[in-house]
C-alpha cells in the first residue's frame, strides 16, 4: 500500500514536524506500513528524506505567476498522486486563506486525487481563519472531494459547517499526540521552579502577513512584564524560551528577554531542536507558557502543565476543547495584564499535584483520540 501526505512540511517549523511524525507513526502502527510505503509532499525533499526516512516528492513547481505555477504542478504530479492507495492531506492549520495560496494548493491536490480516482482524506485538520468568498469556496470544495474529513478541535468542524459544508466532519487529537515520548522519568518540583515560554512574531514582518509594529511592540512588552512579575516574586525561578520556529521565534524571544528588568535571570535557548527533542525538553520544565500551538500540544504530550497565550482563535480553541479556558489569555491583553501569569502560576501552586494528575490524564485522553484517525480512515476509506 502506497501513501502520500501533503501538508505545510519541511519550512522549518517544528510543530508541524510533530505533526508529520505522528501519522508516520499512526501509519506504521494502524495500518503497518514502513515508511519506505510513505512520500511526502515538500519542497525541502532531501530534508524529508533524511529526517523521516521516507520518500518526497515537490509540493509545487513553480512557473511564472501563481496560476502557472499550479498548473505546473498538476501536470508534475499527476501521476504521483495517480499512482498512490491513499492521500492524506493534512494536518495542521491548513484549511485556511490566511496567506493567500493555502485554499489554492490543498485544493488542487484534492482535485488531483478526485480526477485520478486516489482516495484522499483531510486529516486532523485546523480550519480558519477563512477570509474571501474565492478562499470559502475552494475549501468547501476540497472538503466535499474527499472521502473523509477529520478535524482537530470542534471550532474547526463549527467554521466548516458555517461555511456549508454539509457532511459528516469528525473529531480527532492533532496527530502529534502520537509521537512517541518516554514520561517515566517525569519529575516536577514540589511548586513551579522551572518554566519553559514560546513566543512568536505577533505582528512583525519577519513573520506576519501585514506588519504592525505597534501592536508587536504591545505584545513584547506584555510578556516581559508578566515575566518580571513572576521574578519578582521568586527571583529563583529558572525560565527558558526556546522555538517551535526558527529563526523567527528566537528573534522575539531575544526581544522580549532584552524588555526585562534583569535579562540575565532568563535563558534563550536557540538550539534547533527536532519535534521528539522538542517534547523532551518540555518533559524537563514544571510548567509551559505557550504562544505558539505546539508548543501547547507537545507539552502535553510529554504530561508537562501549561497555560497559553492566544495570537491566533487556534490556540483558544485548542485550550477551550480541554476546558482550560482558564489558562489561555488573548495576546492583545497582556500588556493591560501583567500579573497573569502569575495569578495562574499561584493557582496552580495551590494543589501542585493535582495540577500534576490532570494534565498526566488530559495526555493520555487526547492520545487516544489523535489515534481515532486512522480508525476512521481503516472504517470508511479503505
Amino acid at each position: 500500500m502506497k501513501v502520500g501526505i501533503v501538508g505545510n512540511y519541511g519550512n522549518n517549523n517544528k510543530g508541524d514536524e510533530a505533526i508529520l511524525e505522528g501519522i508516520i507513526q499512526q501509519l506504521e502502527e494502524g495500518l503497518q506500513l514502513s515508511r519506505a510505503d510513505i512520500t511526502v509532499f515538500s519542497n525541502q525533499e532531501e530534508q524529508m528524506k533524511e529526517t523521516f526516512g521516507v520518500h518526497a516528492r515537490k509540493l509545487y513547481y513553480k512557473k511564472g505567476g501563481r496560476m502557472g505555477t499550479f498548473l505546473n504542478t498538476m501536470r508534475e504530479n499527476k501521476q504521483a498522486v495517480q499512482s498512490l492507495d491513499l492521500l492524506i492531506i493534512g494536518g495542521g492549520g491548513i484549511f485556511m486563506d490566511l496567506y493567500g495560496t493555502e485554499s489554492f494548493l490543498f485544493g488542487l491536490y484534492g482535485y488531483l486525487a478526485k480526477k485520478a480516482g486516489t482516495p484522499a482524506v483531510l486529516y486532523g485538520v485546523g480550519a480558519g481563519p477563512i477570509k474571501t468568498k474565492i478562499g470559502a469556496f475552494i475549501l468547501k470544495q476540497l472538503a466535499h472531494s474527499v472521502k473523509l474529513v477529520t478535524v482537530r478541535d470542534p471550532e474547526s468542524k463549527a467554521l466548516m459547517e458555517s461555511i456549508g459544508i454539509n457532511r459528516d466532519i469528525h473529531i480527532i487529537g492533532d496527530p502529534a499526540f502520537k509521537l512517541p515520548v518516554n514520561n517515566d522519568t517525569h519529575s516536577f518540583h514540589p511548586s513551579i521552579k522551572k518554566i519553559a515560554i514560546t513566543a512568536v512574531p505577533y505582528y512583525h514582518g519577519s513573520y506576519w502577513p501585514t506588519e504592525n509594529l505597534a501592536k508587536y511592540n504591545d505584545y513584547v512588552e506584555g510578556m516581559a512584564k508578566n515575566i518580571d512579575e513572576l521574578l519578582k516574586q521568586d527571583p529563583t525561578l529558572e525560565i527558558n524560551f526556546f522555538s517551535t520556529k526558527q529563526p523567527q521565534d528566537t528573534d522575539v524571544t531575544k526581544d522580549i528577554a532584552s524588555r526585562l528588568t534583569d535579562p540575565s535571570l532568563v535563558t534563550v535557548y536557540e538550539d534547533t531542536f527536532d519535534a521528539k527533542e522538542m517534547a523532551s525538553f518540555t518533559h524537563q520544565h514544571d510548567l509551559v507558557i505557550g504562544t505558539r500551538l505546539h508548543s501547547l500540544i507537545l507539552s502535553l504530550v510529554s504530561e508537562t502543565p501549561m497555560m497559553a497565550v492566544a495570537y491566533h482563535h487556534k490556540v483558544k480553541d485548542f485550550m477551550d476543547m480541554l476546558e482550560l479556558s482558564d489558562r489561555v489569555i488573548d495576546i492583545e491583553a497582556l500588556s493591560s495584564e501583567p500579573t497573569y501569569f502569575l495569578s495562574v502560576v499561584n493557582n496552580m501552586d495551590k494543589d501542585w499535584s493535582q495540577e500534576q494528575a490532570r494534565y498526566k490524564t488530559l495526555s493520555e485522553e487526547m492520545k487516544v483520540k489523535a489515534f481515532s484517525g486512522i480508525e476512521l480512515i481503516k472504517e470508511k476509506v479503505l
